[in-house]
């Protein structure tokens, strides 16, 4: 080969290594457009199904001893009524319009044939989102916001539990704060987190019955809906005994209503704002009426004429129809006890709730 071929074969090669060194970041910048414009397709999709995120675990349950529920309903010890809580704002009355869909497990539409006996010594599968559902959602709703003023937000307080959060809040805010004194303040939340979830407070119920492995699951769950990082690895699925569901759902979300024992009201009764105890609705209803109470909702007969009225008690969902047979299985087995009220109420809150519920006599007629 001739000198100048080889300077035109080397000048060739030189000009081809310069147009694909010039290619180089306009590859990379397509390439960086492309992942741009793939990111938020993937984040949807992931937010389309983020079951995929999270990786629950199954855990065993210490042998906790099922008790009767006992006592005032929680409505009498704070002096409010049903429309004051998120359950009575929901708007949502049976019995349910013929084109709302009613959530039902296939094959549980029918419970005439269930043997008591053989449901109660089985098991209910159930995760912290289940937990929340029975022991928390009637108050605080799905979103864990509440009703303020008269049922408070957990969100924030649940955020308070992650020292990441506190100190990307300290931040925003103009107020760096290092991590030692982060985590410190973080550990101090948890530990008021778990303390008002055993125990309660002025305006909110406590719930002792829950062991520690239920309350791990139960807080591993509102801080994933609360956007702490890292929940969605802390998920906990736990095998209850059924009769254990029943505790959950009739002492959390029924026994906020409906006080434990005492006579079943009058039609008259009921339409001036009584509602029935605990005690008289296995005696009242059967299985399969009782289930469909708490889902879809049935009429009342109210007042002097003994009319047929809509009712009052919102219908639940978000309860699956195992959830209420175990509740009512519950409710036989562990006949509901009457006990003096260890929490102080005044003369002026007793009668403030009473007025409450007969004021509400006229709400009534909204819902015929």
């Amino acid at each position: 080969m001739s000198r100048a071929a080889e300077f035109d074969n080397g000048m060739a090669w030189h000009w081809r290594s310069r147009i694909a060194l010039r290619r180089v970041p306009l590859l990379m910048l397509l390439l960086a457009i492309g992942m741009a414009l793939c990111l938020p397709l993937a984040a949807q999709l992931n937010s389309a199904n983020p079951a995929q995120k999270i990786a629950i675990r199954t855990v065993a349950l210490p042998n906790s001893p099922v008790t009767p529920v006992s006592g005032r309903n929680w409505l009498n010890h704070v002096g409010a009524f049903l429309n004051d809580t998120s359950m009575g704002k929901t708007g949502a009355y049976g019995p349910a319009p013929p084109e709302e869909e009613i959530r039902t497990a296939p094959g549980a539409t029918s419970w005439a044939g269930l043997a008591a006996g053989t449901f109660a010594s089985g098991t209910i599968a159930l995760t912290g989102a289940d937990l929340y559902r029975l022991e928390c959602q009637g108050c605080h709703r799905t979103d864990g916001k509440g009703v303020p003023p008269e049922i408070n937000s957990m969100i924030n307080p649940v955020r308070a539990t992650s020292a990441e959060l506190i100190r990307k809040h300290m931040e925003e805010i103009g107020a760096p704060m290092g991590s030692k004194a982060a985590r410190e303040l973080a550990a101090q939340s948890q530990m008021a987190l778990v303390q008002r979830i055993s125990h309660g407070g002025v305006h909110m119920p406590g719930f002792l019955d829950l062991n520690a492995v239920e309350i791990e699951a139960l807080v591993a769950y509102v801080d994933q809906l609360a956007g702490v990082p890292g929940a969605e690895k802390r998920q906990i699925r736990l095998n209850e005994p059924s009769m254990r569901v029943g505790e959950h759902l009739v002492k959390a979300t029924c026994h906020i209503c409906h006080d434990a024992t005492g006579p079943h009201p009058t039609p008259e009764q009921m339409l001036e704002g009584e509602i029935p105890p605990l005690s008289t609705l296995t005696r009242s209803k059967s299985l399969e009426q009782f289930v469909q109470k708490v889902m879809q909702g049935t009429p009342v007969t109210m007042g002097v004429l003994e009319l047929r009225y809509r009712g009052r008690m919102p219908v639940f969902y978000y309860i699956r129809p195992d959830e209420a047979a175990a509740a009512y299985l519950y409710l036989s087995m562990y006949p509901p006890e009457t006990v003096q009220v260890a929490r102080p109420q005044t003369e002026a809150v007793a009668n403030s709730a009473t007025a409450k519920r007969k004021s509400s006599a006229g709400v009534v007629n909204e819902h015929k």
